[in-house]
């Protein structure tokens, strides 16, 4: 296994419930949800806060944690004792939340083109761990475990990813049924 990276996102929406997504200038033509790495001095919640206003302008209340989505190849063969394996394998925290007040609160960084998207109108070209933590976000999920492949695959049988038992679908963040 490589080095994980830690990181979040957030499946950002307005009041019409449209969706938040950005599209990097660099090179990159696909869009994505807003967001960044970790420090090591934050929690994910802190990071998510953190990243979405400094790449998109807006304050967000963030609702719930939807999942944890791994982007890596799970077929790729063990790294030889001492050495990180393939890059990229990457875990994402991604949130639910909604925008603060009626326009961003600050200016965003340079670098990533932002659009609101309606969610049934959302563009073709969207990263794999974006088309499924959105759908997982708009039908309600929270606590999903969902890996994708770099290529975009999905590990497991499709359409697997649903709240384990313990979870609710939906709700305030880090709670559990009991």
């Amino acid at each position: 296994m490589s080095a994980l990276t830690w990181a979040v996102a957030a499946v950002v929406t307005d009041p019409s419930g449209r969706v938040l997504l950005c599209r990097r200038s660099g090179g990159g033509r696909r869009w994505a949800l807003p967001g960044g790495r970790l420090r090591r001095d934050e929690s994910p919640a802190e990071a998510a806060r953190r990243e979405i206003r400094a790449e998109t302008g807006w304050e967000v209340d963030l609702v719930d944690l939807v999942g944890l989505y791994r982007l890596g190849d799970p077929a790729a063969p063990p790294p030889a004792a001492g050495h990180c394996g393939a890059l990229p394998d990457v875990l994402v925290h991604v949130f639910r939340a909604g925008v603060l007040g009626d326009a961003p609160a600050g200016a965003p960084a340079g670098g990533c083109r932002l659009d609101w998207h309606p969610p049934d109108a959302l563009p073709e070209a969207l990263t794999p761990t974006t088309r499924a933590a959105v759908t997982d976000a708009l039908a309600g999920r929270s606590g999903v475990l969902h890996e994708t492949t770099p290529g975009g695959g999905e590990v497991g049988p499709a359409g697997e990813a649903t709240a384990p038992p313990g979870q609710r679908a939906g709700g305030g963040l880090g709670t559990t049924l009991r």
